[in-house]
């Protein structure tokens, strides 16, 4: 699942691939970059911002650059020796090969790919709240910014990346469990809001650096969550059957014995999706 730690990983692979080689070759297969070449060019560094990529480079021109991509729920960047089968995902997928003598970067189906000049990468990511496993986290900006909307429910809050940059469906669901809070909770009523927060930060901060997402503390597959994508299974505290429903524009999983306190809408149905 891309959230803040698979794209923090990303990046870290994309730095000790590419950082510090000067380009031998680019392939962009996006209309808006399809000319683009960057033959020459340097990578300076690769860095993350919530659920963002920043491959920052220099121009043959010394210009600072951006390349910036969106990973959602289903990009990905992979790197290659040279000469190496291309193995991540189906050619058809490809958006853009970035050449090295060392290696070569392949980004798979990504979105909000753009080239920009680097002094303007705010204009891509300057609205992201604290980024959880940024230099710059900022626990008690993260706070006041869910606080100030307190009737929101809690499970769209924390999936706002205007609030707090880096959270994703998994973990919202796993930190609520975790929490004993309902989804549906108005963000003014959750008891410790930023208990909340820290505890966001501790699950992705504990997963950097390896690919296994888990909220459990068990590696294995099946037992890396509490609650998420776990519909009909028993809650692993309690037993209680572990629920799925539609939230905002996402669907979240919760567990109604161990996150009580908030009845759903009157014609919400447990249905899969």
């Amino acid at each position: 699942m891309p959230e803040g730690d698979t794209v923090w990983n990303t990046a870290r692979v994309l730095q000790r691939a590419l950082a510090g080689a000067r380009l031998t070759g680019s392939d962009f297969r996006v209309p808006q970059l399809a000319t683009t070449d960057l033959t020459g060019w340097t990578v300076r560094e690769s860095a993350s911002r919530g659920k963002h990529l920043l491959l920052r480079l220099t121009g043959t021109d010394a210009e600072q650059w951006t390349l910036h991509s969106h990973l959602r729920m289903d990009g990905a960047w992979r790197a290659y020796a040279p000469g190496e089968r291309w193995s991540g995902r189906p050619a058809h997928l490809i958006r853009v090969v970035l050449s090295s003598p060392a290696a070569v970067a392949v980004g798979y189906h990504l979105h909000e790919l753009a080239l920009v000049p680097t002094a303007e990468e705010e204009s891509l990511v300057g609205h992201l709240g604290p980024d959880l496993l940024g230099p710059d986290w900022d626990a008690d900006e993260a706070v006041r910014r869910l606080a100030a909307d307190p009737d929101r429910t809690i499970g769209e809050a924390l999936l706002d990346q205007r609030n707090l940059a880096g959270v994703g469906n998994l973990y919202k669901c796993e930190v609520l469990f975790l929490r004993g809070v309902s989804p549906w909770t108005p963000v003014g009523a959750v008891p410790d809001l930023p208990g909340t927060v820290a505890l966001a930060q501790r699950l992705l901060a504990a997963n950097r650096g390896r690919w296994t997402q888990s909220t459990t503390g068990v590696l294995h597959r099946g037992g890396t969550s509490y609650v998420y994508g776990r519909r009909a299974q028993p809650c692993r505290r309690c037993g209680t059957a572990i629920r799925k429903e539609e939230l905002g524009e996402r669907v979240t999983y919760w567990c109604p014995v161990c996150q009580p306190g908030v009845e759903l809408p009157r014609n919400a149905q447990d249905r899969p999706r």
